[in-house]
């Protein structure tokens, strides 16, 4: 029998996603790390720790808690960083392969399990000795392009079951066994480790307990013209039109944060267009390298975007992208995940 080890955090994909596979003859453990908590004394902090048991119970598996804090504590490290530099990290884009698949492949080969899983919606495929991943079916869910930077060796061992499957399907199977509670818990913050709705206040915090000094500074107009003050660069992301304090007679919006210089720059919703690009850190899946032409992809620039049509050729360790019509809000610290129909070719980090 095929053991299968997998990501458990007591809501209703990854519970389901240890049901199906259950009941497709896998050995099925269940995993749940504990990865931040904000009041470790506080019972409600650790609710999904106890979900994920209970879950496991009802399933009759196995259930283990890995604490990764430590390790974790790097990606929190890194968010705030990144937006002290004037960038809007991705943190999930750096957990998945260096904390999430990392521990889990660890904690598979302990309990020779030959397979994980997530409760993402994805599909993997293979072709030529190569695996990459797919959009899922239910496009409002789809979460490829999270996944980008899977080494291959990961991905092999990697299922999951939600992505041929909609969300709809999945709270039917939920209803169906009797897991009501499940239907109605709120689905998992967009980063986890920040419990409003605000990034901002999360910051605050975060520098009042490491002496991080946030400095108030200018906001000048695309032609040099101080038009207000903001307060500290950090709280500022590209493309951002509300919270900005100022009236310029039409709708301004942030084009660009100059880190060195302290200051924010506010221009027209044209200004933010942008035909072409430049990729760092570059992770390829679809294929192993680039055509030397290059290669024409759909270029999607964050989480939600639906994407931009543009040639990709890669130079030296970058990638540059040369879009057919303006992208908007390109924003440095983001990742730029290129497709070609359904399929991820790959992505990197928008300079």
């Amino acid at each position: 029998m095929n053991r299968v080890l997998v990501a458990m955090s007591g809501g209703i994909d990854s519970s389901i996603t240890a049901y199906l596979l259950q009941k497709e003859g896998y050995e099925v453990i269940g995993l749940t790390f504990v990865n931040y908590l904000e009041n470790p004394t506080n019972k409600s902090e650790i609710q999904f720790v106890d979900d994920a048991r209970h879950i496991a119970n009802y399933l009759g598996i196995k259930h283990v808690v890995i604490d990764i804090r430590e390790s974790f504590r790097s990606i929190i490290d890194y968010f705030v960083k990144e937006y002290f530099h004037g960038h809007t990290p991705n943190p999930c884009v750096l957990c998945n392969p260096t904390i999430k698949w990392n521990v889990l492949i660890e904690h598979a080969d302990l309990l020779d399990a030959q397979f994980i899983a997530t409760g993402h919606y994805a599909i993997k495929k293979t072709n030529n000795n190569r695996f990459y991943i797919s959009k899922g079916i239910d496009k409002l869910k789809d979460q490829s392009y999270f996944l980008y930077r899977l080494p291959q060796n990961y991905l092999k061992r990697t299922l999951f079951p939600l992505g041929d499957k909609q969300k709809t399907e999945i709270k039917e199977i939920a209803y169906d066994l009797g897991l009501n509670r499940l239907i109605n818990k709120s689905e998992s913050f967009d980063v986890c480790f920040i419990r409003t709705d605000d990034y901002r206040d999360f910051i605050k915090e975060y520098s009042n307990k490491n002496n991080l000094t946030i400095t108030p500074g200018p906001i000048i107009d695309i032609n040099g013209k101080e038009v207000g003050m903001h307060n500290g660069i950090m709280f500022y992301t590209i493309g951002q039109r509300r919270g900005l304090g100022i009236a310029l007679g039409f709708p301004a919006y942030v084009v660009d944060i100059d880190y060195k210089n302290n200051t924010i720059v506010v221009g027209s919703r044209e200004a933010l267009g942008r035909k072409k690009l430049v990729i760092e850190n570059v992770s390829l899946m679809k294929y192993d390298k680039l055509p030397p032409d290059g290669l024409f992809v759909n270029v999607k620039i964050r989480y939600r975007d639906s994407g931009t049509p543009g040639v990709i050729r890669q130079i030296n360790d970058k990638i540059v992208v040369e879009f057919e019509k303006p992208a908007y809000g390109v924003t440095p610290g983001q990742s730029a995940v290129f497709y070609e129909s359904e399929d991820v070719v790959g992505g990197g980090i928008i300079v």
